[in-house]
């Protein structure tokens, strides 16, 4: 009973988050905040070439179907607050990694590309520790299927790495993934602070049918999903390492 209200709890958070009016966030920023943590700079062991895949997810082909064309209207950026509950000190769970991660991403904070098909994401949220404070230069790696359910295992497409700002935030313009077998929507990441272990995790979307049938879905990684008037969608997720 307690996880499920931990859910519930740091969900309304999060939802709270995405419709929260500019004036208000900021009166969140500045009175909410909790210190910064003393980060080292970054050690050359922060970096996006990290360990091979040793467990697999399903290995099935993704389809090929022909996707529909990305609307030209600019995607709004969705600012996080760093204010934390007494909910968000629970490390965010491991996932696997799969078996279409790739080493050595381009440092980007946009996954975007002309003419790219898909439904546009803008997500945005912070890295913590478990004292809820941000954790500056953290290195957050994103990698996903496009909006056929296809991963680029050759190039980098709709792979990219990048740091976390001074106040623990990263930032990311990407694309709604598309379904492939065995899987629901997700996105992969990994995430890792400063001289500290890699975690490895994947972020999943709302009220996503095949939430029910994936084995692999858990409920406490999904994003909170704003759907705009233009038709794409904002999103938020706090990673909390266990630090």
């Amino acid at each position: 009973m307690d996880k499920i209200q931990t859910l519930v709890s740091r969900r309304a958070f999060l939802y709270t988050l995405l419709t929260m009016p500019p004036a208000l966030f900021l009166a969140a920023c500045s009175t909410q905040a909790p210190p910064l943590a003393t980060i080292p700079a970054a050690p050359a062991t922060v970096s996006p070439t990290l360990v091979a895949p040793t467990v697999s997810e399903s290995t099935d082909v993704p389809p090929t179907d022909a996707p529909t064309q990305v609307s030209a209207t600019t995607v709004a950026q969705l600012e996080p607050t760093p204010a934390c509950g007494d909910d968000d000190d629970e490390p965010t769970p491991a996932q696997t990694e799969g078996p279409y991660y790739t080493p050595n991403t381009p440092e980007r904070a946009s996954l975007l590309e002309t003419g790219m098909a898909g439904t546009k994401l803008a997500l945005t949220g912070l890295v913590v520790n478990l004292r809820c404070e941000p954790v500056a230069r953290a290195l957050v790696d994103f990698w996903q299927c496009d909006d056929a359910g296809v991963y680029d295992n050759v190039g980098y497409t709709l792979r990219g790495h990048q740091f976390t700002d001074a106040q623990g935030i990263y930032r990311l313009e990407t694309i709604v993934p598309g379904l492939y077998p065995g899987r629901t929507r997700h996105i992969h990441v990994k995430v890792q602070a400063p001289n500290q272990p890699v975690l490895t995790t994947q972020l999943y979307f709302p009220n996503e049918p095949r939430n029910l049938t994936d084995g692999i879905y858990r409920a406490e990684c999904e994003m909170a999903i704003q759907e705009n008037g233009d038709g794409s969608r904002n999103g938020a997720f706090n990673f909390v390492l266990n630090i």
